[in-house]
């Protein structure tokens, strides 16, 4: 295996954990984010029963991925751990601190309003601090030589805010389809209205941040924009028009599953869209994923640890999801 094509196996590598994440944690999340707007009581309960046997294994992915990228691109990583430190560190405390409500509202009944509002409180901060990193990676990083030669500030603007705020919505829609397949009564019913309103606010912000992002770099123009390469750019945005249909149609079908798996299908489409409008850059128009990547050696013996490792991850998540398939009733995982 050359250099080049180990380069792109770990350049894949990383992105499958990102989506990982993604698809894992963030109905998860997404389930923090509309906490507030459930009953007291067993409906609160029986949400954060539908997650409790698996929150914690998702965020697996997230490590994995950080690691990966430290491992693999350490220029990457040098560059724009500096150039997001603000978000990045709100993401870790967010994650922390809806990690530890989660457990103790169940045993600290007494304060659990305000184990509650942590828990809400961290998942929103979270989402919206990942947002914004995504948002500030794509706007781009200021880069003198190998080293970020930005402020500690150029993280923040309006575009890294549209991303933030439309991640929360992204993930708030995932948690409401998760909990439309985990459910049933009149929680089910609840949270099929909020996927309907959520997958139409989806929508516009990926609308909005799409055209804002060919504002950002000419090179996102000519990706997107250029003949002959427009033909087939042009069936993103055609596949989410259809995607959107047929999650409604799922939706008003009162399907439990597939308006989950849909929504999953509306992110995969905007990573794709992500991957054609920085690929082969790491930074986007700046360092590309071949300057960044760590030398051969070394990218050749963590792959034998990822090749042993990875397959186990997804084996022991699996099966997870498989023991506690089915509806959540009664007193659930607690």
């Amino acid at each position: 295996m050359t250099m080049l094509d180990l380069t792109v196996v770990w350049a894949a590598i990383i992105g499958f954990a990102i989506i990982a994440y993604v698809v894992m944690d963030g109905f998860d999340l997404g389930i923090g984010i509309l906490f507030p707007l459930f009953k007291v009581g067993k409906d609160r309960d029986t949400a954060m029963n539908s997650i409790a046997p698996v929150w914690d294994g998702n965020e697996t992915w997230l490590v994995l991925g950080g690691g990966g990228l430290l491992a693999a691109f350490p220029l990457a990583y040098a560059i724009i751990l500096p150039a997001l430190y603000a978000p990045l560190i709100a993401m870790l405390l967010g994650l922390v601190l809806r990690g530890v409500a989660f457990e103790f509202r169940w045993r600290d009944p007494a304060h659990r309003a305000l184990w509650d509002i942590a828990f809400t409180g961290g998942s929103a901060v979270a989402t919206f601090a990942q947002g914004i990193a995504l948002g500030a990676l794509l706007q781009g990083i200021s880069v003198s030589g190998r080293a970020y030669s930005g402020g500690w500030w150029e993280w923040l603007s309006p575009f890294s805010l549209l991303t933030g705020f439309g991640l929360v919505i992204g993930y708030a829609l995932l948690g409401a389809c998760w909990l439309n397949w985990k459910t049933e009564g009149g929680l089910q019913r609840q949270v099929v209205t909020y996927a309907g309103r959520l997958g139409i606010a989806l929508l516009i912000v990926i609308v909005a941040v799409s055209l804002a992002t060919l504002t950002l770099e000419n090179s996102y123009q000519s990706r997107w924009l250029s003949f002959p390469g427009v033909l087939a750019t042009a069936q993103v945005p055609l596949a989410t028009l259809i995607v959107t249909a047929l999650f409604y149609r799922s939706l008003s079908r009162r399907k439990d599953a597939q308006p989950f798996f849909w929504a999953l299908s509306l992110f995969g489409l905007c990573i794709v869209g992500l991957g054609i409008s920085i690929w082969p850059d790491v930074i986007p128009a700046r360092v590309t994923i071949w300057e960044a990547a760590a030398p051969y050696r070394s990218q050749l013996f963590m792959l034998v640890g990822g090749g042993v490792l990875v397959p186990v991850i997804l084996a022991y998540t699996a099966w997870a999801y498989w023991v506690f398939r089915g509806k959540v009733s009664g007193e659930g995982y607690h």
